[in-house]
């Protein structure tokens, strides 16, 4: 059995422990309160940059951005992976990269060929372990994406399905539903689907728009804003999640370093009482020998 004094080292290491959690958790509240915020601001421009996206595709049915055309000829496959750059909150990473392997093999399975951008160190570290072709990075984003970091690793892909030479480009990230609740999400960013632009059905009305300089190449350069603002989306949509999932998880640390330390005070009061009685049973013992 333990000693008092190993006992008692235990209960002082745990208890370090917790106060270190309990920080973590508290920073990690702060901090996912302004990552929502950034989260929900972001969404009106990603709206209205697709319904406008959509008036323009309407308004001018005899140009289609490549963009929007299927290709199947080159059995290369692009995928953007978002995930943090630190651990410690829980199972987040690891839900999104199980989806992101089935996917994989999946498509290994049909005879392609995967490339991968990967916006986090721990997504970088995945796709090295498992032997993934990764053509770009981006690591050390901070508590606030910033577009400009993003553009040069993701304009790898897009580049290359504008070229043909990939069929498609998939978006690996974790939604934000609320604080208790993260869903990873794999989503198909090339080719657009029409679902995707499809424009708001409550007035009946079409835009007239006068073009500066021609149609296609407001029409090129807004999808590409398009395309980049659902990826930026994506990843204030990763960093709200892992605010809250390190809150949540920092919270559960703590209260398990709570239940340990009651548990080792517990077994250390048993183990002082114990040899307290023995010192008395000896002491009796003496004393009745004399």
């Amino acid at each position: 059995m333990a000693t008092g004094k190993e006992i008692r080292s235990k209960i002082k290491s745990v208890e370090n422990t917790k106060k270190i959690t309990k920080a973590m958790e508290m920073v990690a509240a702060s901090k996912m309160r302004k990552a929502q915020d950034r989260m929900r601001a972001a969404r009106p421009y990603s709206d209205k940059i697709r319904n406008i996206a959509s008036n323009l595709s309407q308004a001018n049915p005899e140009y289609t951005h490549p963009f929007m055309v299927k290709q199947d000829n080159s059995k290369n496959v692009g995928f953007i992976v978002v995930t943090t750059d630190k651990g410690l909150c829980g199972g987040m990473n690891t839900n999104s990269l199980r989806l992101l392997t089935a996917k994989l093999r999946e498509l290994e399975g049909q005879g392609n060929k995967v490339q991968a951008v990967a916006i986090g160190n721990k997504g970088l570290g995945f796709l090295h372990r498992i032997g993934a072709k990764v053509v770009a990075h981006a690591v050390q984003l901070g508590d606030t994406p910033h577009l400009d970091k993003l553009i040069g690793p993701v304009k790898v892909l897009l580049d290359a399905y504008q070229e043909g030479r990939l069929d498609a480009v998939y978006l690996v990230y974790t939604k934000f539903i609320n604080t208790m609740k993260q869903e990873p999400m794999l989503q198909q960013l090339l080719p657009l689907s029409s679902d995707r632009l499809e424009a708001d059905k409550e007035g009946s009305h079409s835009w007239d728009y006068i073009y500066e300089p021609d149609v296609q190449s407001v029409i090129d350069e807004l999808l590409v804003r398009y395309v980049e603002a659902l990826i930026y989306q994506a990843v204030a949509e990763n960093m709200a999640s892992e605010q809250s999932a390190r809150m949540v998880a920092m919270k559960s640390a703590s209260d398990n370093a709570g239940n340990v330390i009651g548990e080792l005070k517990l077994v250390y009061n048993k183990t002082r009482q114990a040899a307290i009685t023995k010192e008395l049973s000896e002491i009796v013992a003496g004393a009745a020998a004399v």
